[in-house]
């Protein structure tokens, strides 16, 4: 076997790894969501316990990464996609621990269960992450820069559920000290799958990076 095939080998399986990682976390989203809105501590409890798991697995494919570097001498789109690989996961590490937060967030909301409109809109934010995940492990899988250019406008609609979500936070109220407790509790998880939303377009920016050699946030001039 040549060293050429031994590299693409490598490089094939690692993007696998961290594909497979990807979907994962995507799950976890969905399992997030899911025990957030049916107040399910056992949903709850085996999202924040499979974050180690996860974790570990992240090292896993970091290692595989870092071997590569070691051994073989990547260039170009090739060096392009490893130093891409190790950002992404990147991205999908602090998505997995936002997505334990959000579990952390329904063992405090516990037992009290959500009020319809903001079920609704946290619903379609669990939804919306989710989504903007898969979209952005598909780019990066397909090296798609077309679709991957489509989730940060995907993204306006995760913002525009925040502002749905802070505004109806505040027509609820906040009549006594629990109350408040759970309003800023819900905030927080808003917050997180808001925050999991600009993972997604980060992954995308850095999946531009490997096929166009433009750095994220860098202008033409720059590029």
């Amino acid at each position: 076997m040549t060293e050429r095939k031994v590299f693409d080998e490598q490089l094939h399986a690692l993007k696998d790894d961290l594909v497979k990682l990807a979907s994962r976390v995507s799950e976890q989203i969905g399992a997030a969501t899911e025990g957030l809105l049916d107040a399910d501590l056992a949903v709850a409890d085996r999202v924040y316990s499979q974050h180690d798991e996860i974790f570990e697995q992240s090292h896993q494919v970091e290692a595989e990464a870092y071997q590569i570097f070691a051994l073989q001498q990547p260039m170009a789109a090739d060096l392009r996609t490893l130093l891409a690989a190790l950002r992404i996961l990147h991205e999908i590490e602090l998505t997995a621990g936002l997505m334990r937060n959000v579990a952390r967030g329904t063992r405090r909301l516990y037992p009290a269960a959500l009020p319809p409109r903001i079920r609704g809109i946290l619903e379609r934010m669990g939804r919306q992450a989710t989504v903007m995940m898969h979209l952005a492990i598909d780019s990066f899988a397909d090296s798609d820069v077309a679709a991957a250019a489509a989730i940060a406008d995907m993204d306006d609609v995760m913002d525009d559920l925040q502002k749905e979500l802070f505004r109806a936070i505040f027509a609820e109220g906040a009549p006594d000290e629990s109350a408040l407790q759970r309003a800023v509790q819900i905030s927080f998880v808003g917050r997180d799958y808001e925050r999991a939303a600009d993972h997604a377009v980060m992954i995308g920016r850095w999946v531009g990076f490997v096929v166009t050699g433009t750095m994220p946030g860098a202008t033409d001039s720059t590029a």
